[in-house]
């Protein structure tokens, strides 16, 4: 056994030398060790794998592990590459993925079924109903993203407003029947995004809970003020000169306003202070609501995980 494990240590020790020569002087540029200095490096080489080995349990060779010594590796000093640091990190905890169904009853279209899939601060919901098929994911923490195909192309637009403002990834996908008209179809991707957003919130501890935004386009001038508060209500006062921007009926702003305050719980009030052209008035509404929007969700570090809330609690009604 002591002969196998002598012969075992001497076959290492030219693989050792074999490797390191190698590294040191070709891919490194380092001199060729000198006959004096072989024993030497290859002996504290040899020793440092053979630790790594017994300490992983690879080497069965008892006597093999009693012909290692084993010096004090204290002192030597890792590359920064391998430094690790020795303050503690914050750790952020993911909630729990839930999947669920539910009914929903807002809106012309009876009851849709509605299906939900909740992963922290993220919202995804599926709408279908006979007329449209419209799918959301909202992230509240996101970094602006847009991806949005609705059909309608401005409301695309005032979507990609939503995201790039209020610094959230917004994605839709839907389908209706826009050959009758574009009101389904605005209807329930408001509706959708009003869910989704009721989903991201949980149970809104920590968040601001209220926004206040007003936002200028050229002439045009829009304050929005909101209140996360689980109480649905609209004041709407926009006075937009005209019927359409492009093909987008302009009726339909107030409507997916209102489609989404329902869905979320929402206070919303929006007042126009100053503006003539109707691209602008409308453009700047979704550019102050999603900043409005952003002020609300975000979390007030004073207030850490409580809800904001006298009451203690902040609920869809």
């Amino acid at each position: 056994m002591k002969g196998e494990a002598v012969a075992g240590y001497t076959g290492l020790v030219p693989f050792f030398y074999g490797v390191i020569s190698r590294v040191r002087c070709r891919r490194r540029g380092f001199r060729k060790l000198s006959s004096a200095e072989q024993p030497s490096v290859v002996n504290r080489r040899f020793r440092i794998a053979a630790l790594a080995i017994i300490m992983s349990g690879k080497l069965k060779n008892k006597a093999l592990k009693s012909r290692v010594r084993f010096g004090d590796f204290s002192a030597i000093v890792l590359p920064k590459r391998l430094q690790f640091s020795k303050q503690p990190q914050k750790l952020r905890f993911m909630e729990a993925q839930k999947t669920f169904s539910c009914a929903s009853g807002a809106g012309e279209n009876g009851s849709p079924v509605t299906t939900i899939t909740e992963t922290g601060r993220i919202g995804e919901v599926k709408r279908v109903t006979k007329e449209t098929n419209v799918y959301v994911k909202l992230n509240l923490d996101g970094s602006g993203s847009a991806d949005s195909s609705t059909s309608i192309p401005f409301l695309d637009h005032m979507l990609d407003q939503l995201a790039s403002h209020g610094l959230f990834d917004v994605h839709v996908r839907a389908t209706g029947d826009i050959h009758i008209d574009d009101h389904h179809t605005n209807e329930d991707v408001a509706l959708a995004i009003g869910t989704s957003l009721l989903q991201a919130l949980g149970d809104r501890k920590g968040i601001n809970r209220f926004g206040d935004f007003s936002a200028p386009l050229d002439e045009a001038l829009i304050h929005v003020s909101l209140d996360l508060s689980g109480r649905p209500h609209l004041s709407y006062d926009l006075q937009i000169p005209t019927e359409r921007v492009g093909t987008y009926d302009t009726q339909l702003v107030e409507h997916f306003f209102q489609s989404i305050v329902n869905t979320s719980g929402m206070t919303l009030h929006i007042r126009q202070l100053a503006g003539k052209n109707s691209h602008h008035i409308i453009e700047a509404t979704f550019k102050a609501f999603a900043r409005a929007l952003r002020q609300a969700t975000e979390y007030d570090p004073r207030r850490r995980s409580s809800v904001p809330s006298s009451k203690g609690v902040l609920s869809r009604s």
